[in-house]
């Protein structure tokens, strides 16, 4: 499970985690019935608090995204819905705009912008066959 946490993001750690973790779900990259790493795994893992992550953990299980079991663990919901194609898009083109126009504000041109992208992804290409 891949998630990526940003400090100066604005956005709270804990719902950087709910909002990724239901992406994950929702893409069908965390299946039903798929568990979900332990607080503190986690939490060590992102260097946070396991209280952030327990937080999050909270949401998603208010949200029906995540069952609780007691003794086992937290496992993806069998409720939790795959998302369409449609769907997928709209979410990716709401991230892209919102990039591009952060790269405006900060005048950073498109080509340079497409170069770092393609950068980034070797990256996590990279990162993601080192597990």
């Amino acid at each position: 499970m891949q998630i990526h946490i940003s400090p100066t993001d604005g956005v709270p750690i804990y719902l950087q985690i709910v909002n990724q973790i239901k992406y994950l779900v929702s893409s069908g990259r965390l299946a039903p019935d798929e568990e979900l790493p332990p607080i503190r795994v986690l939490a060590e893992k992102l260097l946070v608090n396991p209280n952030t992550v327990a937080r999050a953990y909270r949401e998603l299980e208010q949200a029906g995204i995540v069952l609780k079991r007691r003794t086992t663990g937290t496992y993806v919901s069998g409720l939790a819905t795959r998302m369409g194609r449609r769907d997928r898009v709209k979410v990716i083109t709401r991230r892209i705009d919102a990039l591009l126009a952060d790269a405006r504000h900060m005048a950073i041109p498109l080509d340079e912008l497409i170069d770092l992208v393609r950068q980034r992804d070797a990256l996590m290409q990279s990162q993601s066959t080192e597990v």
